[in-house]
């Protein structure tokens, strides 16, 4: 790992007063309150979280943040889940003449030492239920990565859907995929070369699902051990002869245009250790941006199928001795 990153994830200032209080591992950001209260009420194990802003030197970073979580006293029927001190970090990933942002979520305390590159939906890496969910995978010991797919141009709620071809020519398949492999090398130099995370893994929201498959069908080096697929759009099914490792499917079935369910099924035949979990009912974007409590439950249980699954095979299987 590089001096610069070790040097800004060791430097830790006097906190500042908390700005945000609340009483889960979803590490909430910049949420207004109301949508807060709608997300508390679904959790199903609590603890008392303060996300406070501080400065760190290094790394082209723009801002840092800290969240410290202090455990609460719960009942012995309740799942334990880990709560995690994890630091967030803007950075920039190239060089001068060509860079993209990122951010850097990173579990400081009790750290697994794995690497997790997260592609976005549309709505890109700034995103608030994006870094949301992105805060709640830190927070279970990794180190989170999500980078701009859409270099400061992502898709603005509202704007009308006559305007999303034009906007989609903006950004040209290759240079999304020159991003994510840019990406990708960051989090090998970091993580992966240095011996710390045996093998990397890959998480993609809709749009960033269907970029996930295209990543893990062009990693000839295998760098990923395993990808998890939200209600991906565009997966080229083609592409399954070409992945060597296990992913997992999450998806609803009610915009079956979006993402085809009997698509994802075809993947899963063709993908050694693959599968699929449908939520029928529910729609694109339930997992991470869930709209009634009926669809938090679902979220909740998406949630806990993605931690088992990362575990087992990223951290699990790190730890066999053959």
């Amino acid at each position: 790992m590089s001096a610069a990153f070790s040097a800004a994830v060791a430097f830790s200032p006097p906190l500042p007063r908390p700005l945000l209080s609340c009483r889960s591992t979803v590490l909430l950001h910049h949420r207004r309150r109301v949508v807060l209260a709608r997300r508390l009420n679904r959790l199903s194990s609590f603890r008392k979280c303060h996300l406070c802003r501080c400065r760190c030197p290094g790394l082209n970073l723009y801002a840092a943040g800290t969240i410290t979580c202090n455990q609460v006293k719960m009942g012995d029927n309740v799942d334990d889940e880990t709560c995690e001190l994890v630091s967030g970090i803007d950075l920039t990933i190239g060089d001068e003449q060509d860079s993209i942002r990122a951010y850097l979520l990173k579990a400081v305390k009790n750290n697994n030492g794995t690497g997790v590159l997260l592609l976005s939906d549309i709505f890109g890496f700034e995103d608030s239920s994006t870094r949301d969910f992105a805060y709640r995978v830190a927070c279970n010991g990794y180190n989170v990565l999500v980078p701009d797919l859409f270099r400061g141009n992502p898709w603005k709620k509202g704007q009308p859907f006559t305007e999303f071809e034009q906007w989609l020519t903006r950004h040209p398949p290759s240079m999304v995929a020159k991003d994510i492999d840019a990406s990708t090398k960051w989090l090998i130099d970091e993580f992966a070369a240095a011996g710390i995370s045996k093998k990397l893994g890959i998480i993609g929201f809709c749009y960033g699902g269907g970029k996930l498959v295209e990543t893990l069908a062009r990693d000839r080096q295998a760098h990923f051990g395993t990808g998890v697929c939200f209600y991906a759009s565009g997966v080229d099914t083609s592409l399954a002869k070409d992945l060597r490792v296990p992913i997992l499917f999450i998806s609803g079935d009610k915009e079956d245009d979006v993402c085809p369910v009997n698509r994802l099924r075809e993947m899963e035949k063709c993908i050694d250790g693959s599968r699929v979990v449908v939520y029928y009912g529910r729609g694109n974007g339930f997992v991470h941006r869930p709209d009634s409590q009926e669809e938090d439950g679902d979220a909740e249980d998406a949630f806990a199928i993605t931690r088992s699954w990362l575990h087992d095979i990223l951290i699990a299987s790190k730890n066999l001795v053959l």
